[in-house]
């Protein structure tokens, strides 16, 4: 039955309504009121089923909403409710089966061809929403809406031309511009400019900034693209004026001045004397008119070589010593890039320290004496230098000697904490925090930067109990609280720790929170799909779409990936456990003892674990929170296929990451697993293309040629065609058994670059190549060892040092308590390497 009575389709249409409105319960009274008469009703039981969903009862809602469609298939309620309920449960794929569907039954419903538009959007399946805007726009062509999400449908298909015809056809037809400026009319035009911009036709797009400017409201903006354009055209007088104007009106915008020696000619770093010369009159010129512009002063530095880069510095350190400006050495660190300035601000510093402890001035004249807080943030600065060329004892003895000065100041404990985080001295490094927090019970930050040291130093309780200090007294789960909060870095550094315990369950149960947190930022766009074409915040809307593409690339996510890649690569290499890493280089009888004392360990971790939970099971059930029902991570840990729960991970870094060679580096590391030669030839010769002389990637070239060696006659002759077409671009032309030829052109690479990271390839390829013998273990060791020579000195990095250790350990090398009393005398504050 379809046609309801009189009665009963007026309260079908105050159903509906209800809906709209969110009333869920007063509608689904309504619904059973019509089914006790007429319980076939296929729409009713549809529009009950949506109702049960909002009422947290999914499962019935299914029930119902599919019973209406068995009742009545041709109904295009039944179809877009289907619809509405899989894009709840964020299945789109099935949610866009069931709107074409309906659409088959009512091709012009505006809402469903709208709720389509908006799912093929956040699909990203532009072709789709160009077509369905289309419809739209051919049902309703006075609807503005309709106008602009056409355009934007062809912008962003990467048909911008095709956007400017719809929205100039759509300005043709207005009656009544407004004569003042108008904020939605505005965004509208401004919209339009940039997508001339984007067709490449500068003038096109300066002719139209110049007609539309009366009706713009954004001016900043405006006058921003104005400059653009002059430059992009080559009006270099024109530009200079336009961004003095901008630099007028904020100089502290580091593009507005950068614009503006670009429109001098002087946009280039490669400056020649003169030109060198004249850009430092500039920024005279601009610190003269503008003295409170902090980039003016800054810019100066950037550019300025010998003498004048010693003046220049001289007069920006003093002024930040002398006002006490904490952040001094954060903003001045980017120039160590270059070895000539940092060593002239060294020696800067250090006379600045001199001269204070024997006049109380920067110089030893004597003319001018600083306030007291100088020598501590000469101090300060000075103990931060050495601690970036990671001399720790030097840094060490300026900081204490600055605490000493002035014990109260916390930016002093939080960098002598940073100082032993650095030496490799966690532990103390977290002490030093501690102390810092309780100077300043009542910083947040402080507070959360102690728990992260806590963590680091794997003291996951303390780090519990210190980064809930700032908690809501009646949240139930204040843990939990933080990752509802999306505290991703709480999350990271708690997951990191465990897998440094190597308790992966726990580590990959965090790593999938940070994903889900991803996941929920991709959805939270959907909601703006309909209001930022409502309010025409259309540029803001662009840019949107565009940052949600790349979301994946963000730093957060990709170091979830690799842990959680990593994780679930020892479950594949290890399933039962075996052989940890404390265990490598041991005998049979040390690993059966060791396995022994781990077994009690774990079982007593194990009752220590389930007392704590049932405590907190029943301290959160009073305060009526939410269970955990899988602490330890059981569900991911054990997975029936590792790679595969790994590859979910990969596949967004190979979308959205795809520049980066660590996602390359970790493709080829699950498909060799997997044995798909050519997945992992891909992989390689992405890798090489972004980064040819990556350390790791030599180390991978020897796997992949082994495994082509290995595989031998049972290669398809498709698959060896391939190989053999890309070998050269990937082994310049050694064969499979000139692979030691091949490790020793790397070994000499490695020698002229100082590299230890390319040494470790190196001694771990040598053992790859004749895996088991004496000969390759001794060479591989002899190859690691030779870190210990000068050259090596700049990447001679505590986590350097610890990846080669760990690399004698896999050697089974008897050689691993010399290497760590070798280690322990380049890092004597490094509590892993301490007996």
């Amino acid at each position: 039955m379809r046609e309801l009575p009189q009665k009963e389709a007026n309260l079908f249409k105050q159903i509906l309504k209800c809906y709209e409105n969110k009333q869920y319960k007063k509608g689904f009274k309504g619904a059973e009121q019509i089914l006790k008469k007429f319980p076939e009703h296929g729409e009713t039981l549809a529009l009950k089923g949506l109702f049960l969903n909002h009422l947290d009862k999914k499962e019935e809602a299914y029930e119902f909403v599919k019973k209406g469609l068995r009742h009545d298939l041709r109904s295009h309620v039944c179809w877009h409710v289907f619809g509405l309920l899989y894009r709840s449960d964020k299945n789109y794929e099935e949610a866009l089966k069931c709107y074409s569907q309906a659409l088959k039954i009512d091709k012009e419903n505006l809402q469903i061809l709208r709720d389509y538009s908006l799912l093929q959007v956040q699909t990203r399946n532009y072709e789709g929403f160009a077509e369905t805007r289309h419809i739209l726009l051919e049902l309703r062509p006075q609807n503005r809406q309709f106008w602009i999400g056409l355009a934007i449908a062809y912008h962003m298909m990467g048909k911008p031309d095709l956007g400017i015809k719809v929205l100039t056809t759509y300005e043709e037809t207005l009656k009544d511009i407004p004569t003042k400026p108008d904020y939605e009319h505005s965004e509208m035009l401004l919209y339009h400019n940039s997508m001339l911009e984007e067709t490449g036709d500068i003038q096109a797009a300066l002719d139209h900034l110049d007609t539309i400017e009366k009706h713009v409201c954004d001016q900043k903006a405006l006058q921003e693209k104005r400059a653009k354009y002059f430059l992009a055209l080559g009006r270099q007088e024109d530009a200079e004026k336009a961004y003095r104007a901008m630099v007028a009106r904020n100089p502290d915008n580091f593009a507005y001045i950068d614009g503006l020696r670009s429109s001098m000619g002087l946009g280039h770093d490669n400056l020649s004397t003169d030109e060198e010369a004249k850009l430092l009159d500039l920024f005279k010129e601009l610190q003269k008119e503008y003295p409170r512009s902090n980039a003016a002063k800054r810019l100066p530095l950037r550019f300025a070589t010998g003498d004048a880069f010693v003046k220049v510095a001289d007069e920006y350190m003093r002024n930040n010593l002398r006002k006490g400006v904490p952040s001094l050495f954060v903003n001045m660190k980017t120039l160590y890039t270059n070895k000539e300035k940092a060593q002239a601000v060294e020696k800067l510093a250090l006379s600045y320290l001199t001269a204070l402890d024997k006049t109380k001035g920067f110089d030893n004249s004597g003319s001018a004496v600083e306030p007291p807080t100088a020598l501590l943030w000469t101090l300060y600065f000075v103990a931060q230098h050495y601690d970036f060329k990671r001399q720790s004892n030097e840094a060490l003895s300026h900081i204490n000697r600055a605490i000493e000065h002035t014990p109260t100041l916390v930016e002093l404990y939080m960098t002598k904490g940073r100082i032993l985080k650095h030496a490799g001295d966690y532990v103390q490094a977290m002490d030093v925090l501690n102390e810092a927090r309780e100077l300043d019970l009542q910083d947040r930050f402080i507070n959360s930067k102690c728990s992260k040291y806590m963590l680091r130093a794997d003291k996951m309780a303390e780090a519990e109990k210190t980064v809930v200090m700032f908690a809501r007294a009646d949240i139930a789960d204040p843990l939990n609280d933080l990752v509802d909060m999306q505290a991703m870095w709480f999350i990271l550094e708690t997951g990191e720790s465990h897998l440094r315990q190597n308790q992966l369950g726990r580590a990959l149960k965090r790593f999938h929170q940070v994903e889900k947190l991803f996941a929920d930022f991709t959805e939270d766009q959907f909601d703006f799909h309909m209001y930022c074409l409502r309010k025409m915040t259309l540029r803001a809307y662009i840019s949107l779409l565009k940052l949600e593409d790349q979301l994946r690339s963000h730093q957060y996510f990709v170091r979830a990936a690799q842990n959680a890649v990593q994780c679930y690569i020892t479950l594949f290499d290890k399933p039962d456990g075996a052989d940890s890493e404390e265990m490598e280089g041991m005998t049979e009888g040390e690993k059966k003892k060791f396995r022994n004392k781990q077994r009690k360990a774990e079982l007593k971790a194990q009752k220590e674990a389930e007392e704590k939970k049932a405590q907190a099971v029943q301290e959160i059930t009073k305060k009526g929170g939410k269970v955990d029902e899988d602490p330890e991570g059981l569900k991911y840990s054990k997975t029936e296929d590792p790679l595969g729960e790994a590859l979910k991970f990969l596949k967004p870094l190979q979308e959205l990451a795809a520049d980066r060679v660590e996602t390359h580096l970790m493709g080829f590391e699950l498909y060799i697993r997997k044995n798909k030669l050519l997945l992992a030839l891909k992989s390689l010769l992405k890798s090489n293309k972004i980064d040819a002389n990556n350390a790791t990637l030599h180390e991978q070239l020897v796997r992949f040629a082994l495994a082509v060696q290995k595989a031998g006659s049972s290669l398809k002759p498709a698959v060896k065609s391939v190989i053999d077409k890309h070998w050269d671009t990937l082994f310049q032309g050694k064969a499979t058994k000139d692979l030691k030829a091949f490790t020793a052109g790397f070994l000499e690479t490695s020698k002229t670059l100082g590299s230890v990271p390319h040494l470790i390839s190196a001694a771990i390829a040598v053992s790859l190549i004749e895996p088991g013998t004496e000969k390759s273990k001794a060479e591989a060791e002899a190859i690691i060892f030779s870190i210990a020579e000068e050259k090596y000195t700049d990447t001679r990095s505590l986590e350097n040092v610890l990846v080669a250790q760990k690399t004698l350990k896999s050697l089974r090398s008897s050689r691993v308590q010399e290497f760590r009393i070798k280690a322990a005398l380049w890092f004597p504050k490094a509590t892993v390497f301490q007996s």
